[in-house]
């Protein structure tokens, strides 16, 4: 018992530190610090537990990545963390923690944090952000590039591949919708 309140007796000043901190930095509004915190923890402990398991396996990391496989990974994971972020398909792994509020843009929703402050909020916004997906997906992309680069070179191709197809929708959409028909400003034609 002489242990446990020797914790309780040093944490103390910690924990009032971080409660200062959380005061002063969030000025009354709700943010999941303690939650951010955590998501970040679990991060740096998936990369931590990546590494050991290639360092284990004796794997080589590359000198350098081709500027092809940097390219083809970049795009992959811009489509892939926006796919987790924003698609009407993957909804329902976000649904636990978010709220539908309605369409936004092309095949693409628009959710809100159901819950404010804790562990759900941090997660909704991971989520509903593909910018903050984009560390978690690179890093996967990147692990899996070194451990089986053939395998995540595929995975990548069909996620860029589907970026290059929105890309053609989106062009087709405007050429169908007149677009990129020239403009002509401040010029009234009359008929001849």
């Amino acid at each position: 018992m002489a242990f446990a309140d020797e914790v309780q007796r040093l944490g103390a000043p910690v924990r009032r530190w971080a409660r200062t901190q959380k005061r002063e930095y969030t000025n009354g509004e709700e943010r999941p610090l303690a939650g951010d915190l955590g998501a970040m923890g679990v991060y740096v402990g998936l990369v931590s537990a990546a590494a050991a398991a290639v360092r284990a396996s004796g794997r080589e990391l590359p000198e350098r990545i081709p500027v092809g496989d940097a390219f083809l990974l970049t795009v992959a994971t811009f489509r892939l963390a926006r796919r987790m972020a924003k698609d009407p398909v993957t909804a329902p792994l976000r649904a636990p923690f978010v709220r539908f509020e309605g369409p936004s843009g092309h095949a693409e929703v628009a959710e809100e944090v159901r819950e404010h402050g804790g562990a759900k909020h941090a997660v909704g916004e991971l989520l509903t952000c593909p910018f903050c997906l984009a560390q978690w997906v690179g890093t996967g992309f990147v692990f899996g590039y070194v451990t089986a680069p053939k395998a995540t070179r595929l995975a990548a191709l069909t996620m860029t591949m589907v970026a290059g197809s929105d890309v053609l929708q989106f062009v087709y959409d405007s050429i169908q919708n007149g677009g990129l028909a020239p403009q002509t400003e401040g010029v009234d034609q009359a008929p001849s």
